[in-house]
């Protein structure tokens, strides 16, 4: 695929880094799509003005952050753009929205069930009180990115398969009054079980990122009990570290 690229000659950033940079906004902004093939690195070396070792220096950044991948009779090709999210108390669903993408999801179950003992130690209920249970497939637009499964206690917000598909949880529950304030999160990886793998279109045992959090309102009362789970080669958390 051709861009439009453009470099300042006259910059302190180098040649190499100025390619890869604006080959990686194309990618995160969809102008450069999951399976678009790239020029050739001569392409790309007579059109730009550069050497080859300049351009395949570029190309290796984004191959080395799993944004590119070269393949043998093929070429280099994009790979999918991954999620970039920060640790705070956001929805996947708000998150994709604030990125410029598109959040699809579909409500695999939406029903009233006994709590379980880890259920009910998050919710601080009794085990076998009524709770709600939804599980969902989140997708940024039909590309599968989360298995999430979440606990509610029962009476806390009305919920319904349809609103689950146009809108997050966390918008539906702060319409209604109930406003998350803080939450405990744990964050791991492991493979994918063959329910997960079928969802997320991932081989069995392929890695996959884990995250479980119980979050609270501001009257400190449990609200939410969350497993979720991410392909792992689509999803990035981060956050900010500050030295003591």
């Amino acid at each position: 695929m051709t861009l439009d690229l453009q470099l300042d000659r006259s910059s302190r950033l180098p040649l190499y880094a100025q390619l890869a940079e604006q080959l990686e906004q194309a990618i995160r902004d969809g102008t450069l799509q999951p399976g678009d093939r790239l020029d050739t690195e001569v392409d790309l070396s007579q059109r730009l003005g550069l050497g080859r070792p300049t351009v395949r220096q570029a190309v290796q950044e984004l191959v080395s952050r799993g944004l590119l991948v070269r393949r043998r009779g093929i070429g280099t090709q994009v790979v999918r753009s991954p999620v970039d999210r920060p640790l705070e108390l956001t929805s996947l669903h708000d998150d994709l929205a604030a990125g410029g993408h598109r959040p699809t999801t579909m409500v695999l179950a939406l029903a009233t069930i006994p709590a379980s003992p880890e259920v009910a130690r998050a919710l601080l209920v009794e085990p076998g009180e009524p709770v709600v249970y939804l599980e969902r497939l989140r997708s940024r637009n039909t590309e599968p990115l989360a298995v999430m499964h979440n606990w509610l206690p029962a009476g806390l917000v009305d919920l319904t398969s349809e609103q689950l598909q146009a809108e997050g949880l966390y918008a539906l529950m702060r319409r209604t009054g109930v406003n998350l304030r803080v939450a405990q999160q744990r964050i791991g990886a492991r493979g994918a079980d063959r329910t997960e793998s079928r969802l997320l279109g991932l081989r069995f045992g392929a890695p996959v990122l884990t995250m479980d959090r119980t979050s609270y309102d501001d009257n400190g009362n449990a609200v939410e009990f969350a497993t979720h789970c991410y392909r792992a080669d689509s999803h990035a958390f981060e956050t900010t570290l500050v030295a003591r």
